[in-house]
């Protein structure tokens, strides 16, 4: 008996989807390092830092929407949105330290309006997103038309693209940030909520968890996020446009799907979205240093988006029918949500249970 609990017990972490991830990641990596030219030198490490950083601080808050069973498609507009204004302020002549708030600002404003509209009028988060992501990329074009601002101050381009003690800059900003959205999705009631959200909204409603109001800051955060994005690559490319991240809302969602968040809501782990991040920008920055063309990059982006549906419900299928073979209990498929975790007693009292 104890050697067939063993037995799943291996089996649940050598099928877990997170894990092969980082696996594919670690073995990219060491393949990359030895077949492409200067991939593994320190001054790719750091284009790699920065072709990371825009992925992977979307891909941060954006967990924790799809956590929740939403999404939001506009991210790469708010960042696009973001870096027009700061480029029409600069040219009108306002000092950086005050345009960068601003546009923070403005971020929080637009994750707003797409909060709104998913909670307070209960409209479908894919039909709203794809809506403000036209109209947010709309009015970056208003704002900035086709120009183009440069000429920001290198101080502030430096910090960015800069290295200290030889590592990037961004690199440990990075770390900090994945390892605050891990502890709070996986080691706080915050996170908990979350995830009980994804696996019933009726359900969490009923354990007192006020749904419509998480998922509204949800979406606060993750437009300042995509502006904070925007800000970091306008002073990275020292080039304010209104196309910056076209197409970036592709990858972000690649990135979270791939590091095995189910997009039904309820399941998933951050340490797998970094992964899944990293392997992206990894797999894109290599494709460069090949002279892949623009074209293939996003076609190699496309076919990562459906791997990323398609290989965690197969990984499931897997590990469900090697359980079944040993007899033991079988998991959720991939995209059907886990139980989920205890947030109140089952005999809640009615004057506890509060609408959303």
């Amino acid at each position: 008996m104890a050697e067939r609990v063993g037995n799943r017990a291996v089996i649940r972490r050598l099928a877990g989807w997170d894990r092969a991830i980082i696996a594919l990641l670690v073995a990219f990596l060491v393949v990359a390092a030895l077949t492409v030219d200067n991939f593994a030198t320190g001054r790719n490490l750091s284009f790699l830092v920065l072709d990371l950083a825009p992925i992977l601080l979307i891909a941060l808050p954006m967990t924790l929407v799809v956590v929740t069973g939403e999404i939001d498609l506009s991210v790469a507009s708010t960042l696009g949105l973001s870096s027009a204004v700061m480029g029409a302020m600069w040219q009108g002549g306002l000092p950086i330290e005050t345009i960068i708030p601003l546009c923070l600002l403005l971020g929080l404003v637009l994750g707003a309006v797409n909060g709104l509209f998913v909670t307070v009028f209960g409209l479908p988060s894919l039909a709203v997103t794809i809506g403000t992501l036209a109209l947010y990329r709309g009015l970056a074009l208003v704002v900035l038309g086709d120009a183009a601002v440069a000429q920001f101050p290198g101080a502030y381009t430096s910090l960015v693209t800069g290295r200290t003690l030889g590592l990037p800059n961004l690199l440990l900003p990075l770390l900090v940030l994945s390892v605050v959205f891990a502890v709070v999705l996986h080691a706080t009631p915050v996170g908990r909520s979350l995830f009980t959200m994804g696996a019933g909204v009726d359900a969490a409603r009923f354990a007192g968890i006020r749904v419509a109001r998480t998922k509204f800051w949800l979406y606060v955060l993750t437009g300042g996020v995509s502006a904070l994005a925007g800000v970091l690559w306008t002073l990275r490319y020292a080039s304010a446009r209104a196309d910056n991240g076209s197409g970036l809302e592709l990858a972000v969602v690649a990135a979270v799907l791939l590091g095995g968040v189910s997009i039904f809501g309820g399941r998933g782990t951050l340490w797998g979205v970094v992964a899944g991040a990293t392997l992206l920008a990894a797999l894109q920055n290599a494709l460069r240093l090949a002279d892949v063309s623009t074209e293939a990059l996003t076609v190699v982006t496309g076919l990562l988006l459906i791997v990323s549906v398609i290989a965690p419900n197969a990984a499931g299928a897997i590990r469900s029918a090697l359980l079944r073979r040993r007899g033991g209990p079988t998991p959720p498929a991939a995209g059907e949500p886990s139980d989920p975790p205890p947030t109140t007693s089952p005999s809640v009292p009615s004057t506890s249970v509060r609408s959303s």
